[in-house]
């Protein structure tokens, strides 16, 4: 595929120097107060979940920040995105496109969809840019400032989809003093990840940032089929990746210029047949991490580019006008073997065991999202305290995409071709009010207007073939619209128990825009849900104890109506977007952060989150090939078995989250040695919309270590392992085929070098 030409700015050249002047894992500023690494105590935590950089417990929003050493740790190993599950409270991201579309899920809100135009109520923002298409959310971890993920609704000053929450990335920022980073570590499997920046001063106002990121891995499972299409070793990658920031401030006027470009070629998400022992969710025997079965074509590429521009001016005495606007497009390819397996019963294989699939299931395809977007919004200046926002925001999207599939030749027997565009217009304004010394008021309201149009065209080149028609059942072209509008708000009070702790209360309203799933191949039919609501009630209380404890604690209630949900897989390996009548949510959710004595610091975090669809005439089929064994309430129709809804918990939403960490430096020199451990827990899950003892997602438990020495003069070497205990886990199925199921990344060590200035 051909790079993408809006970003020659960001040149294959320009990128190599980046990487050759700086190569290193995340070195990411975080948003505290310098005291916190010096053992002087916690400080504060800053976040800009209003929009204004605030003290996280004056923010009546459950707002969780990841920066420093503890973003450098987890994203020690070369893993992306993913690497966020379970580390904030209520978080859970999961793909089964390996490292082009994950899937984010806050308070058990979220989208299984596999489908390049599935929408999704998590939105990821990076540096104030919404990104809509799954695919971009994918870009990178490296150079951060600061990971926050804000959960509850969030629809009145972030851009799109936000009744679940928002992951909102930001980049570390041009300075105007040099300052860098380089570092690279070895791991398992000759696992690299090096990454760095170098920033600093041009001319007088004007200042940049440079920053690359190089990760890979060499493949590590083994494929025992040699006579099919596929790769004979899978599951390794080479992601490359470069940020380009230029920054100029003059008196009242800031801007800064950002560019991105990724390149990627690694394998598509592993799928293994048959890794379910039947009637239980435990693997079979036999099964083995490094090892599968499997025929058909296994590729997967991705370049991605973009930028933004965002700039501010003060007018002294009113308050600052900002504008945001961003740009990305990319080109992504991938093709797995869906059914996981190499062999068949017809082709004498027995029908059940592992790596036999129940037949050849060969899909893949090209997706091409482009998104722009621009913010104009204005913010007041405290005025004896009142501040207010106001703006207007615009999003156009231009999706194409191909679906392709093989037969078991490697002939490519179908080819559906995808056009769809997505606008959304907003118009949103909030305000804040001091009424007391203690008591702080806040509302917020956004108009929201979506049109989304889809059309469908087979390739003429395969209008003929007589199993691309047997695949497809509907006439093609075809073309599906989808409009919808809504009027979102949120009304919070803050009151200050003391200049310490704060209570907080919120009501908060969410919407996501009427959606269009448009699968045709294996005699799907496309289908259209309109839009979904959301109310979230929520309160809580924020505070710090002396400097060495800070604390949140929260409980919350959701109710969504006319829930966005995707029956996927099943006998038809159909995607099939459904509306359920609602589904409800509550919670407790808490974070801990104590240094108890200098030198050692400890955090735990955690969340309990119940979920329940609520539709008694909801009902979607159950497994394809028969051999699932469903656990809840069913029937059987013309031979086909369906599973009722109601009751049933969000799929990917487990009942439990926790996580913890604990530093502890000795100083040693004109440095110290430290130990740095970080675990992260998430209880059962369910896979998909009914529940069956398969494809229900045994509890896992992940834990890092880091250990090494750390100069005041800005150097590191370290030791690191992820996943320690080496635990192997399902973290994903598909249920149309066989008892096919994705695992989650096995335990790497490896050692570390870091040089700052």
């Amino acid at each position: 595929m051909s790079s993408l030409p809006i970003f020659t700015m960001i040149s294959r050249g320009a990128l190599a120097i980046s990487l050759a002047a700086a190569l290193a894992p995340v070195s990411a500023q975080a948003q505290t107060d310098p005291a916190a690494t010096a053992g002087e105590g916690l400080g504060e935590i800053v976040v800009t979940a209003s929009r204004r950089a605030e003290n996280a417990k004056d923010v009546p929003v459950a707002v969780t920040a990841i920066g420093g050493e503890k973003l450098d740790a987890l994203n020690s190993s070369g893993l992306d995105i993913r690497f966020l599950a379970a580390r904030t409270p209520s978080l859970q991201v999961e793909s089964s496109f390996g490292r082009t579309f994950p899937r984010f899920y806050i308070r058990g809100l979220g989208n299984t969809d596999f489908d390049p135009n599935a929408a999704q109520p998590v939105s990821v923002v990076l540096d104030d840019v919404a990104l809509e298409n799954p695919m971009l959310k994918s870009f990178p971890v490296f150079d951060l400032a600061s990971v926050e993920v804000l959960r509850g609704p969030q629809g009145t000053l972030f851009g799109r989809n936000t009744p679940a929450g928002v992951v909102k990335l930001t980049s570390a920022a041009p300075t105007d003093h040099y300052t860098g980073y380089v570092s690279a570590s070895w791991a398992t499997y000759n696992t690299v990840n090096a990454e760095g920046a170098i920033s600093g001063p041009i001319a007088d106002g004007l200042s940049f940032r440079l920053s690359g990121m190089l990760q890979r891995r060499d493949d590590w499972v083994k494929n025992d089929n040699q006579g099919g299409n596929a790769a004979s070793e899978l599951e390794g990658y080479r992601d490359l990746a470069g940020r380009l920031q230029i920054a100029y401030e003059s008196g009242d006027f800031k801007a800064v210029l950002s560019g991105h470009y990724r390149d990627l070629d690694a394998s598509p998400r592993v799928f293994r047949a048959n890794i379910f022992r039947q009637g239980s969710n435990h693997f079979v025997d036999g099964f083995d991490k490094n090892r599968v079965n499997l025929d058909g074509y296994t590729s997967q590429s991705m370049k991605q580019g973009g930028g933004n521009l965002r700039m501010q001016v003060h007018l002294d005495g009113l308050g600052t006008f900002f504008s945001t606007t961003g740009y990305e497009k990319a080109s992504v390819e991938s093709t797995g073997d869906v059914d996981g397996g190499g062999c068949y019963p017809y082709t004498g294989c027995t029908a059940g065991t592992l790596g036999v699939g129940s037949f050849d299931s060969n899909t893949g395809g090209v997706t091409k999202p482009e998104e722009f977007s621009q913010e104009f919004r204005f913010a007041t200046d405290d005025m004896n305290g009142i501040r207010l926002q106001a703006g207007t925001y615009f999003f156009h999207q231009r999706l194409n995409y191909n679906e392709y599939a093989y037969d078991l030749a490697g002939n490519r027997v179908s080819a559906i071709l995808h056009d769809n565009t997505n606008e959304n217009i907003g118009l949103f304004a909030s305000g804040e009010a001091k009424v007391t010394p203690a008591l702080t008021l806040r509302a917020g309201v956004r108009y929201s207007h979506d049109n989304k149009r889809d059309t469908i065209t087979l390739d003429p080149a395969l209008a003929a073939s007589s199993i691309s028609s047997q695949l497809i059942a509907v006439d093609l072209p075809l073309s599906n619209t989808a409009k919808g509008d809504n009027l979102s708000w949120d009304v919070s009070a803050t009151y200050a128990l003391s200049a310490d702790v704060n209570l907080y209360g919120r009501i908060a309203t969410g919407y996501q825009g009427p959606a269009i799933q448009d699968r045709v191949t294996f005699f799907s039919t496309p289908s259209v849900a309109k839009k979904q609501t959301t109310i979230s009630y929520e309160g809580g209380i924020k505070g710090a104890i002396a400097n060495m404890v800070r604390f949140d604690l929260s409980a919350y209630y959701w109710n969504t109506d006319d829930l966005q949900l995707t029956a996927v897989g099943g006998v038809g390996n159909s995607a099939r977007l459904i509306n359920v009548d609602k589904a409800v949510g509550y919670g407790l959710e808490g974070n801990l952060e104590a240094q108890p004595i200098p030198n050692l610091t400890l955090t735990v975090g955690g969340s309990y989150n119940f979920t329940e669809i609520r539709d008694n005439n909801a009902f979607v089929a159950v497994c394809g090939s028969g051999m699932c064994t469903p656990t809840g309430n069913t029937f059987v129709d013309g031979g086909t078995t369906y599973s009722y809804l109601d009751g049933n918990d969000l799929p990917q939403a487990p009942r439990y989250i926790g996580n913890a960490t604990l530093r502890y430096g000795i100083p040693v020199g004109s440095g110290e040695v430290f130990a740095y451990t970080d675990w992260a827990y998430r209880s059962s899950i369910n896979y998909f919309l009914y529940s069956a003892a398969e494809f229900r997602g045994r509890s896992s438990l992940e834990g890092g270590l880091k250990l090494g020495y750390k100069s005041d003069h800005g150097y590191e070497i370290a030791a690191f392992a992820r996943n320690i205990t080496n635990q192997i886990r399902a973290v994903s199925a598909i249920d149309f085929n066989n008892l096919t199921g994705m695992i989650n990344e096995p335990r790497i060590i490896g050692g570390m070098i870091k040089a700052s200035f």
